[in-house]
This record gives structure tokens, sequence and C-alpha cells, in this order.
């Protein structure tokens, strides 16, 4: 799809698509605004026209108008490709195998399909006294909310929406791979509120059907089965109208029902989103993780939800999700019925959600009586074995002090049980308000771009890296950048260079930092902020270095191997006399 996204990049300006969500103003060859990711004040986001690149200064994030477009609406490079596509007029088929082709095709066509039957579904819900009556009063309902949400009403008949769709052109077999029919050809929805369920654009995948009198054997709730288009495992409900909250409030609540999410955004809790039930998958994270780090899980507190609350924690652990749990008073079953008692209630929940440990500790004591030696003993068990994943030594003191005070226990013994305990293989547990390991890493080296960055305007500065060790820097992309700098010296970087065109996108962000950060700063003064820089990049990696040495050395005395701590200690010596005299 290379021919595609180059097609579509040059029928679009990159300041018109990011002018949808960022208000720009001209400056000098450039557009600045302030960044959608931040709370900044200070407009420090930049859209280069010249370049077709942005870079946000505060968060340190850049690259071109699709990864923009990715980040601000969450969604994956394929349907940013999709999304801009529409607005640049470029038929994505034409691009594509026959096979591919085909498919395209038959998307579109359910996509129109499910999108007329929502609007059917609406202009029913109007027509209908009796389902009006549900949705607005006893569902208690606003106009500004079911319009959101494009909620509507199936009427109860057993082939009303299909006469409908059919003199609109469609065909039987559209329907049913649409998920709107039943085995028999008739209309899979009848006499229930029909809630449509959105892909991250806001473009209709399926339904989710409640009904509106409780009927025996009726299922309460009616889903649209897998197709082309919907995958449970994969869709989350409300993302389309919440990622902008997501995004600004930097973290995202998970609920079990779609009707939990459409009474929080009612009551403007606009970070609420749910999954298919209580099966989070890795899938629902990956795609909340595009928007934020943080995740605020409320199931309901009853067996199946605490059951998914402990599937979900390793899930988030292991794709760097920082999940927390919110603990919903015993007066409310779940966030809706909270909300119908008071929306300021159900904002404090959230609010106090509390950290994984902290939850697993609670669920262990509460099944155990702890006022018996076995039901101690059973508590101590299961919560040493989650204090075991804890990296930092005085967090896990701090939770062994509190296991300790519950069965009136000793914490020094628990800690010897802990250190006696075979290692476990499941991911580690970040303490309460760790950052994220990518993000951390990222903002930590963040100073090797503005370094790498000055040579790029000003070849006097290649000299300094003459000596450079290409492997200090952080990643392939800086280390190319890095190599080139050295192994080219005097290299004028008006544009990407042939030896960089595969890190093309990165090249570009750093001319527009170099632009903005540098352009205005005399010879001298960028030299020496060069010299500095890279003193600062030999310390962080010695430091590096040390960390590694350190470890190494714990290994080689813990297995008795003396002539390798030998080396090791001389190393280390050696190592932390230079970090010292290169901090004078």
């Amino acid at each position: 799809m290379q021919d595609a996204k180059e097609e579509v990049r040059s029928r679009i300006n990159i300041e018109d698509v990011v002018g949808e969500y960022v208000q720009l103003k001209r400056a000098g060859r450039n557009f600045k605004g302030l960044s959608p990711f931040s709370g900044e004040k200070t407009p420090s986001f930049i859209v280069s026209p010249d370049k077709h690149i942005w870079h946000d200064f505060s968060s340190n994030k850049g690259g071109d108008v699709f990864s923009f477009v990715m980040e601000i609406e969450g969604i994956d490079f394929r349907q940013a490709l999709e999304l801009l596509a529409r607005k640049a007029g470029v038929d994505l088929s034409a691009y594509e195998s026959k096979g591919s082709q085909e498919i395209t095709k038959k998307k579109k066509r359910l996509y129109a399909v499910l999108d007329l039957a929502a609007s059917y579904y609406q202009h029913s819900l109007i027509s209908n006294p009796h389902a009006f009556e549900y949705v607005f009063k006893k569902r208690g309902l606003d106009k500004k909310i079911v319009e959101s949400f494009r909620i509507g009403y199936a009427p109860d008949s057993n082939d009303a929406l299909v006469r409908f769709m059919t003199k609109k052109g469609f065909t039987s077999k559209e329907l049913e791979d649409a998920g709107l029919t039943n085995r028999y050809g008739g209309d899979l929805f009848r006499g229930r509120m029909m809630v449509p369920l959105m892909d991250g654009s806001g473009q209709v995948i399926g339904f989710t059907a409640r009904i509106l009198a409780d009927i025996k054997d009726a299922p309460k709730y009616l889903n649209t089965p897998q197709t082309l288009l919907y995958d449970k495992s994969r869709h989350v409900f409300g993302l389309s109208q919440a990622k902008e909250s997501i995004r600004s409030g930097d973290y995202a609540v998970i609920v079990e029902g779609n009707l939990d999410v459409v009474s929080s955004h009612q009551v403007d809790v606009a970070q609420v989103v749910a999954t298919a039930g209580t099966a989070i998958t890795e899938h629902h994270l990956r795609a909340l993780r595009r928007l934020t780090g943080n995740v605020r899980l409320a199931f309901d507190g009853d067996k199946a939800g605490i059951a998914a609350t402990e599937r979900a924690i390793p899930i988030a652990q292991a794709i760097g999700i920082e999940l927390t749990i919110i603990t919903l008073p015993d007066n409310a079953k779940d966030p809706d019925e909270l909300i119908q008692q008071d929306p300021v209630l159900w904002q404090k929940a959230i609010d106090q959600a509390m950290p994984i440990v902290d939850w697993l500790l609670d669920q262990y004591a509460k099944r155990q009586n702890l006022a018996t030696a076995l039901g101690k003993r059973n508590f101590i068990t299961e919560s040493l074995k989650t204090i075991q994943l804890i990296e930092s030594g005085t967090v896990r003191e701090h939770y062994v002090s509190i296991i300790a005070t519950k069965v009136g226990g000793s914490a020094q013994n628990l800690l010897d049980q802990i250190d006696q305990m075979p290692t476990e293989s499941s991911p580690t547990l970040r303490q309460p308000g760790a950052p994220l390991d990518s993000q951390s890493y990222y903002d930590e080296q963040s100073f090797q771009d503005n370094l790498l960055s000055i040579p790029l305007i000003d070849a006097a500065t290649h000299e300094l890296f003459r000596t450079v060790e290409v492997e200090m820097f952080a990643g392939e992309s800086r280390q190319a950048i890095a190599r080139f700098i050295k192994e080219n010296p005097g290299t004028r970087f008006s544009d990407t260079p042939r030896g960089l065109q595969n890190y093309d996108t990165y090249v570009k962000i750093l001319l527009l930092k170099a632009d903005a950060r540098y352009a205005d700063w005399n010879d001298q003064d960028r030299y020496f902020e060069t010299a500095r820089l890279l003193r600062q990049v030999t310390q962080e990696h010695k430091k590096q270095q040390k960390d590694l040495l350190t470890s190494q050395l714990r290994d080689a005395e813990t297995i008795g191997d003396e002539m390798m701590a030998i080396q090791l200690r001389t190393q280390l010596h050696e190592l932390i006399k230079e970090i010292t005299s290169g901090q004078r």
C-alpha cells in the first residue's frame, strides 16, 4: 500500500488535517499551536507544510500526517489510511489485489447496510410511543446522548427491517453478512432498544439490543454475531465518543455494560468504554494503549467480575498498561445504578481507583477467614506470590507490612519467606504511580534527539562526532543518524540523504526540531551545546554500563565465582572513577 499512501499524502495538506484538531497559527514557514497530547499553556506543537511533518515538543511525539491521525484518533495505520483516503478522495481498492478489492468492496457495502439500519432504528424510536417512553423516561436518557450514540428501536415485527432494506436495494445476503437477520431470513432484532456498535472512527459495525420488557426465556441483551466488520474480541464500545476525553484526561475506564457507558457519558464522565461483557483481550487494551497508558477497571463485584479483573491484570502488565481497580459502593451493583443515585459518587469511585496489589490483597483477605490458622496461612501464600512480582524493594516491604498487620505476624519473617520462594516467570508488577517503561524510556532519551538535530543544520559540529561510540545512542534510528554524521562529516541536510531514506520521517522531525530550537543560535553556542549533550550521552551510557556490571557482579558472588567477581570489581571501580571525573 506504499503507492496508495503516497497518493493520499500528495492530495492533502498536513496543516489542514491537523487544523481540524488543533488551532494553528502561522509562525514563519511553519504553523504553531497548543499540544493536543498535553496540558501545556505555551504553544510548542509545530507543523511543517514544507516537510509534511509535525512535532510536539511537550511530549516529544512527531511524525507525518498518518502518525498524527493514528495518535489523535487512537487507530492503527490501515484505519488512518482509510480515513485520510476518504478525505483526499482516493479509491484504495485501485491499489489492492483482486481478492483485496473484493473484500474492500464487500466491507463498503456492509458499512452502508449498517449505517442505514441505524438510521432506520433511530426513526423507529421516534415514531413508537412505547419505545420512546422506555428510552427517554424509564432509562432517563436525554436527546443529546441518544443522538451521540445513535440509539434507536427495532420494531416488534418479523421482517420490518428486511422489507425496508430490500426496497433500498440491499440483498438478503448482504443483510445476513451484516448480522441483521436470523436463520429464517427475518429480522434478528425485534422489540428492542438498539445501541449501535461503532469502530474507532464512528462507523457502525453492529448492534447490541436490549429488550424493553423482560420476557421469560428471552435474552435481556442480544448482540450482532461475528461478521467481516464486527469482532467482539477487538471491539471497544464507546471508543469513538470517549477518545478525546481519554486523551485529555490520560486515563480510560472500562465497564461491563454498554448502557453503563451511555449513562456515564450523559453525566459528562466521558472517559468510559466497555468490552463485550467481562472478556478483556489484549486487542482491547492495545486499542486503548494508543490513547493512554492508564486504565481503570470497573467490573461488577460479583464472582464473574472479580475473576475477569484478575485475568486482565497479566494482560495489562504484558503490554505496558498501568491498571487500577475501581470498587463500587455496596449499594450499587453497577456504574449505571450508582449514576442514578448520584453522578458525584461515580466520579469519586473512579478517582479512588486502587492499585492492583492493594485490590488483590483485599480480595485475598475476603476469601479467607483470618481468624483461623488455616485462613491466615492461605492468605499469606496467595499474597506473597503477588508481592514476589514487585520489583521495588521499598514497595515490597510496604505491602509485606500490610500483610503482617492483617495476620498479626512478623514482617521480617514474611520477607525471608519471599527470598526462599522459587522465582516466578510472570511479569513484574510496577509500583503504584510508576511511569510506564516505554514512555519513561522515550522521555529520558529525548535529549539525544536534541543532540542529533544540531549537526543537521551545522556541519561545524560534525568533528565532535569523530570519536563517538554509536552504540551509546538509544534505538536504531538514533544510531543510524549518529553513524551517518560520523562517517560523512560536512554533509548538509537540506533533505534526507540517500543513506538515511529508511529513517526519512525521523530525519525530518530532527530538521524541524533543529529549525525551531537552534536555527537562531550563533555558531559558537551550537558547538558548545553539542559538546555538552555529547558529554551527557557519554555519562548516561557509562551509568548504564555501571548498572550492568553491578548486576553481573552480584550474579558472580551468588554462584561463588571469585575470579569473575574480582575482574568485575576492577572494571566497576575504573568505570566509577570515569563517571566521577566526568561529573566534575
